[in-house]
């Protein structure tokens, strides 16, 4: 199989890797959704909830500057370096991702290729004007006194930047990504359960548009009988395997 997926990629002129919780379990971030997950432990704080309840963006921010920060101290895998390198290599144009923890970028894929379908819980964002804040200006406060700073430009709400439960999909970022699905004759979808919409929708697109389509995943999929080739085993090994780091 490994074989038949370096095939693919030395074929494949414009790929896409599209990627979810899976890649990141191997650096230590815990699945929320998969039975056993964080959200079978914790529930969610909705959108709505934040936005309308200090006692939710208290309990958000608690969770977020407490223990239960999942994603702290967490680093790249073989799975992250093997995707930047092949974009660096030209061969993946885009980088569609689920997650939230910005390891594709601290992996050396640059910004500008990676489209966050749910955001980045790296940094907040005001949710009146948009503009960008380090969570530093915003943890000090909360840990030393308690307080829940407010957007310094405009005096919204600051959230980190990331899509909950309830909230519209950047449309943005799901352009983007839909018109890199449109364009590519690879699509590698990795580590992903693809069941969540409308995010899961973009594998199958590409191969009613004729790209083919690999699923790299621990557990089997829906779309598995879709894909030209499967491969159900550790992620950062098959990657490392077909695309050498060093």
């Amino acid at each position: 199989m490994h074989e038949s997926l370096k095939e693919m990629l030395d074929e494949a002129t414009n790929a896409v890797v599209f990627t979810g919780a899976g890649i990141s379990t191997e650096s230590g971030i815990p699945d929320f959704r998969s039975p056993g997950g964080v959200w079978s432990k914790m529930q969610p704080i909705y959108f709505d909830d934040f936005v309308n309840s200090e006692e939710a963006r208290r309990e958000a921010w608690r969770r977020k500057f407490g223990n239960e920060d999942m994603m702290s101290g967490a680093l790249p895998n073989k799975g992250h370096l093997a995707i930047a390198k092949l974009v660096e290599q030209g061969k993946v144009s885009h980088v569609i991702t689920q997650n939230v923890d910005n390891l594709h970028q601290d992996s050396g894929v640059p910004g500008s290729k990676v489209i966050e379908l749910h955001g980045n819980a790296t940094y907040a964002k005001c949710l009146s004007c948009g503009k960008p804040y380090d969570l530093e200006i915003l943890r000090v406060p909360f840990l030393d006194k308690g307080e829940i700073v407010n957007c310094p430009a405009c005096q919204g709400l600051l959230k980190t930047a990331t899509i909950s439960f309830g909230q519209a999909m950047p449309e943005i970022e799901m352009e983007l990504a839909q018109d890199a699905t449109l364009a590519c004759d690879l699509f590698l979808a990795i580590g992903s359960s693809l069941v969540v919409y409308p995010a899961a929708g973009f594998p199958t697109l590409a191969k009613q548009r004729g790209a083919r389509l690999v699923i790299i995943n621990r557990e089997e999929t829906d779309q598995d009988g879709l894909a030209d080739l499967v491969i159900h085993d550790e992620i950062g090994d098959v990657l490392s395997a077909v695309v050498p780091l060093d």
